[in-house]
C-alpha cells in the first residue's frame, strides 16, 4: 500500500522550491517586532525576520524573489501591500544608512592614513634637520609611534573595516532591488 504525503505539504514544499528565498510564517506578525503596537505600515522588523533573510539571502545572486508564505485562513490581501510597502523602505533605508556609514569609515581612514603619513613625513625632515635639543627629541619619539600607529590604523579602516561592513551593505542591496511575494499555504 503506497502512502500519499499531505497535499498541503507537497505544495508548501513546491512553493519553497521555486522562489529564492522562502520564509513559511504563521501570521504577518511574524515579520514585525512584537514590542511594536503600530500599523504595519509603520511596525519595526523584528531581528529574527531580518536574521533569517540574511542568512538565506547569503549565496543568492543579485536578483533575489523573497517569497512569504502564509496560511491560506490567515492571508489579508490587502493588508500585503502595505506590509511590501514597509519591508522595501526597510531595506532601502538600512542600505543607504550602510553606505553612508561604509563610506564614513572610509573617509575616516584616509584622514588617519594622511595624519600617519604626515607625522613620518615630520620625523624624517626632523631626522635631516640640524636641529637638536631636548624638546626635539621628545617630539621625534613622540612622532614615530603616533605617525605608524596612524598610517595603520588608516589602512586598517580603509581595507579592513570597511571590508568587513561590505556583506551587510550588499545584503541591503539586494532586498531593496528584490521582489516580494506573499504566497498561501
Amino acid at each position: 500500500m503506497e502512502i500519499k504525503p499531505n497535499l498541503a505539504e507537497e505544495k508548501k514544499e513546491e512553493l519553497v522550491r521555486l522562489s529564492e528565498i522562502s520564509l513559511i510564517l504563521d501570521s504577518y506578525n511574524d515579520i514585525f517586532s512584537s514590542f511594536d503596537p503600530r500599523p504595519y505600515s509603520e511596525k519595526s522588523l523584528s531581528d529574527d525576520f531580518i536574521q533569517e533573510c540574511k542568512r538565506a539571502a547569503i549565496d543568492k545572486g543579485e536578483e533575489i524573489e523573497l517569497r512569504i508564505l502564509i496560511p491560506k485562513i490567515k492571508r489579508e490581501i490587502k493588508e500585503e501591500g502595505k506590509i511590501k510597502k514597509r519591508l522595501k523602505e526597510h531595506f532601502y533605508h538600512s542600505f543607504k544608512r550602510k553606505q553612508k556609514e561604509i563610506k564614513r569609515i572610509k573617509i575616516d581612514g584616509i584622514t588617519w592614513f594622511g595624519l600617519g603619513t604626515f607625522f613620518i613625513l615630520t620625523l624624517s625632515f626632523l631626522e635631516e634637520s640640524s636641529l637638536t635639543g631636548f624638546l626635539i627629541q621628545i617630539v621625534k619619539t613622540m612622532l614615530e609611534p603616533a605617525g605608524w600607529f596612524s598610517f595603520w590604523e588608516g589602512l586598517g579602516k580603509i581595507f579592513i573595516l570597511a571590508k568587513e561592513k561590505s556583506p551587510e551593505l550588499e545584503f541591503y542591496k539586494k532586498m531593496s532591488k528584490g521582489n516580494i511575494k506573499f504566497k498561501e499555504y
